[in-house]
């Protein structure tokens, strides 16, 4: 720590930050723009500017940007001298030359950092009388829009897309004046993490295309804190709402998980809650009728049900919450309850929570895995089932690929210097079916069969073990491979095994496993990584090891009689004939969900309920993380007819009426206390968050900000008659602007960023210091207990057929989990359906890139247009599994004959 003077004051500051960051942690404003604390300092916009003296006799001192500047020692700074002040008004009056000045009609006002800059520093007369420069605006695609004449040079976007995503298809062109930042045409942008740019940019150059359909001041959206519902990550959001619709949805800063930088599908896959197609009253069918009801009559109904047939089970959902999964396992019985898994999906699950809970190796957070020296990634596409681990890998490659010899004596904020020593040396290796986007990052890319993969990853457990093998009639180059990654795998200090359920291989987990249990032996700093399909995978595998298959069979065998889904479409896990069949053997088919699946449409009995965003549950990660994730709307407020209730509370309601005839009013807090007192690895759970009763000076934490236009004209537009405020009993927060308005407590679960003169995101930034604040959830599993077990595991030589084609499955960032696939946006980016085929038959088999081939399967007709690898091994036929019509079953099946269509 050193010591250093500020404005006259005395502070101990950190020795690693950059001037600028000491100065807003210190909560004294400096204004910036170039500057970013995950991107660094390139010192470009020169608006930082502050006086440092040589020692107290110096009266004149000398301007220096605080971003390229130091923390030295007994150094005195003033950050409000008058040439200080002077300076940065002049480069905001430079800056603003060529800007359009249109706040009035910009989206990102009341929201940019720009305006927080320029007021900040005074600049309030426009005396330019000149023609600006105008700039091209280019179509980006479908999620961002592209103001160009906004633009202030400041190289954020740039430094952001290609130094620090990866990203090659957006550049800077031009020179001096005419600077231009885009792509070399229009098109969509390449990059999974292209929305960031929104966020990145200090102005309003690159805006949110969805928040525009809804477009509301930020001033006046409703805000919560939530978590990504879309893959394992569990990142961070906060989700603002006006009159029941969410306008926006930003990143919300998370120290270990997902800090500055969500992937895009976080950020633009939460249209399916606006589905026009939701079924939002409860129905009973009978005699080939909709008979619509009412919660009372809804809930009468199904506890008759119950009572007439004893034989009822409940499927659960990996993409729901652990309050509702475990409501439907205390309705129907824990002998009763299904994953609604497959059973190669159930048994990985099971495999990996038992690695969590016993294996005694480390899972490493997002910002922990930036740390590690060499990455092995086996049987997993993460660009596109994880996306936001690949953002992470890449900061990996980028700090590693730093020269040793320099890193020393240079600063970590000093980006540019960094990018001036670095190698071309590539820390990653990736073993899969096919190519994926971190194969530019590769040292060594192993494309094979998944049989392949695994005899791979045995002959690395096995080189690095030093024990003896059967895979030496390998091919000579396969076996350089293998032997250069154990190599290095067990010289390097933090060595970092990334694999999951995606391939549904339980031999590559095995094999992941026994390597990092290896390298632990050896006293290595070894982390694992084990990524499950979904939001809560994790959660429902403790709550049930009953796969989807297993009910199946009871329901063939004709036992079961009513059959509870939750959340969970089953169209998407098997082919439509054996679930029509399986269907037709009950009696009754209750459904709870809030999108109109085509489960939902061959119910007999549906009840609506609320979405992640309109209730309040608790998710799981792939660490082990449980996390909260709170409401930030009542639907009842804005539709009084509406019936829409959350899972857990529908579920409640039942079980009191059928068993006691009653009805009690239940809490989310209720819920939590039950299943952490009766399931003991989630005892900790009811600690993660606190519960409603919690209060600040005796008040509730408020959602909306004090800033809004007039809380008696939120609603103006539904009833000129001021409503009472929704009282909200399960959380800490009020539905209103009255309650605390930043809490200095758990602020992890702040509902919106903002300081005072700091109205943007980048509120955020003068809290660095402090960062540890920002770090919700509770990791549910001892990671001391050491119990590591090897896998023994045998793992044959590859004997296919060379008449068969074996299905693997490829992901999508966009529609391979369920919940983009309902948003209309993302469905009419993803309605072409395409089949992944070796490039080397092209000329057999006569096909094009626009080609159409079938096949059969399960009595079932499958096409698909034709899209061409130069990786995927022979007779290997990539589907998208979990695309609408493309069930998650043909996983690993084999075909005869694949046919085309002209």
């Amino acid at each position: 720590m050193n010591v250093i003077h500020i404005n006259g004051n005395q502070y101990q500051v950190d020795v690693s930050n950059n001037l600028l960051q000491t100065c807003l942690s210190l909560d004294i404003d400096v204004p910036y723009f170039c500057w970013h604390p995950e991107l660094g300092s390139v010192g470009v916009c020169r608006l930082c500017a502050v006086k440092q003296y040589n020692d107290r006799n110096d009266k004149t001192g000398k301007l220096v940007m605080s971003c390229m500047t130091p923390v030295m020692n007994n150094s005195i700074i003033s950050t409000m001298d008058n040439e200080v002040q002077k300076f940065r008004k002049g480069i905001i009056e430079l800056l603003m030359t060529n800007h359009p000045h249109d706040c009035p009609v910009c989206e990102e006002a009341g929201n940019c950092h720009l305006q927080d800059m320029t007021v900040m520093t005074r600049h309030n007369l426009r005396r330019y009388k000149f023609q600006k420069r105008v700039h091209h605006n280019q179509y980006l695609g479908n999620f961002i829009s592209h103001n160009m004449n906004r633009c202030i040079g400041c190289y954020r976007c740039i430094r952001y897309y290609k130094d620090y995503a990866g990203g090659s298809d957006f550049g800077v062109y031009g020179i001096s004046n005419n600077i231009y930042f885009g792509r070399f045409k229009d098109g969509d942008l390449k990059s999974e993490f292209s929305g960031n740019l929104i966020e990145v940019c200090p102005t309003g150059v690159f805006v949110d295309k969805l928040s525009q359909n809804y477009y509301n001041r930020k001033w006046d959206l409703q805000h919560s804190p939530s978590i990504c519902q879309h893959c394992s990550i569990g990142c961070n959001v906060i989700v603002g709402e006006k009159y029941g619709i969410v306008g926006k949805l930003e990143n919300r800063y998370h120290e270990s998980i997902n800090r500055y930088f969500l992937c895009d599908l976080g950020r633009f896959g939460y249209h399916y809650i606006h589905a026009s197609s939701r079924c939002k009253i409860p129905f009973f069918i009978s005699k080939g009728k909709n008979i619509h009801l009412g919660v009372n009559d809804s809930i009468q109904l199904i506890s008759k049900i119950l009572k007439k047939y004893k034989n009822v089970i409940g499927i659960g959902s990996i993409r729901s919450s652990i309050e509702n999964n475990f409501a439907l396992r205390k309705l129907v019985g824990v002998k009763n309850f299904s994953s609604g898994l497959l059973e190669i999906e159930q048994q990985c699950l099971n495999l990996i929570i038992d690695i969590l809970s016993n294996s005694g190796i480390y899972i490493p957070t997002l910002s922990e895995i930036e740390d590690y020296d060499v990455v092995l990634i086996l049987g997993e596409d993460i660009t596109q089932t994880a996306s936001r681990m690949a953002l992470s890998i890449r900061q990996l490659n980028n700090k590693k690929k730093i020269d040793n010899n320099f890193f020393n004596s240079i600063p970590k904020w000093h980006s540019a210097a960094l990018l001036n020593v670095s190698n071309k040396k590539n820390f990653v290796y990736t073993i899969y079916t096919h190519e994926t986007k971190l194969d530019d990052i590769s040292e060594i890319k192993y494309h094979a069969s998944v049989k392949d993969q695994e005899i791979f990853a045995s002959a690395i457990e096995n080189h690095i073990s030093n024990t003896s093998n059967n895979f030496k009639n390998l091919d000579s180059h396969v076996l350089k491979d293998i032997f250069n990654i154990s190599n290095h795998l067990s010289s390097c200090r933090k060595p970092l095994i990334i694999s999951g359920s995606h391939s549904c291989s339980l031999n590559l987990i095995k094999s992941s496993v026994n390597i990092a249990r290896i390298l632990k032996k050896r006293n290595q700093d070894v982390g694992l990584v084990l990524l499950t399909p979904s939001s809560n995978s994790i959660g429902i595998g403790i709550m049930s090891d009953f796969s989807i298959e297993k009910i199946f069979h009871k329901i063939m065998s004709n036992n079961v009689d009513v059959l509870m889904i939750l959340e969970n479409d089953l169209y998407r896990s098997f082919c439509k004939e054996k679930i029509n069949n399986m269907l037709k053997k009950l009696k009754h088919i209750v459904v709870f969900d809030h999108q109109n699946t085509s489960t939902v449409k061959n119910s007999t009995c549906f009840l609506p309920i609320k979405n992640i965003f309109e209730s309040n549950g608790t998710l799981i990660n792939y660490e082990g993380r449980a996390q909260r994730f709170f409401s930030v709307f009542d639907p009842k407020v804005y539709d009084k007819k509406s019936c829409i209730l959350d899972g857990w509370k529908w579920l409640y309601k039942i079980y009191y009426n059928f068993y006691y005839m009653i009805d009690i009013n239940v809490t989310v807090d209720d819920v939590i206390q039950e299943y952490s007192d009766s399931i003991k690895v989630l005892n900790k759970v009811k600690y993660v968050a606190p519960n409603s009763k919690y209060r600040i000076k005796n008040q509730k934490i408020a959602r909306l900000s004090h800033r809004a236009s007039s809380r008696t004209a939120i609603y103006s537009a539904l009833n000129i008659h001021e409503p009472g405020q929704k009282i909200d009993h399960d959380t800490i927060f009020s539905f209103s602007m009255e309650g605390i308005q930043q809490p200095d407590q758990n602020s992890s679960y702040i509902p919106f960023s903002w300081s005072p003169g700091w109205n943007s995101l980048q509120s955020l930034n003068k809290y660095l210091l402090k960062s540890s604040r920002f770090n919700s959830g509770i990791r549910i599993f001892d990671q001391e207990h050491s119990n590591c077990k090897y896998f023994l595991h045998k793992i044959y030589h590859s004997q296919d057929s060379s008449k068969e084609w074996r299905i693997v499955p490829y992901y999508c960032l966009f529609g391979s989990e369920e919940l983009s696939q309902y948003s209309i946006i993302i469905r009419n980016k993803c309605s072409v359906l395409y089949a992944l085929i070796s490039i080397k038959y092209q000329k057999i088999l006569n096909l094009n890139h626009d080609s159409l081939i079938e096949l059969k399967l399960f009595n079932q007709n499958f096409q698909f247009y034709v899209k061409f690898s130069h990786t995927l091994p022979l007779q290997h036929l990539g589907l998208p599994l979990g695309f609408p019509n493309v069930p998650m079953e043909l996983i690993g099946k084999t075909i005869n004959d694949i046919r085309s269509i002209i």
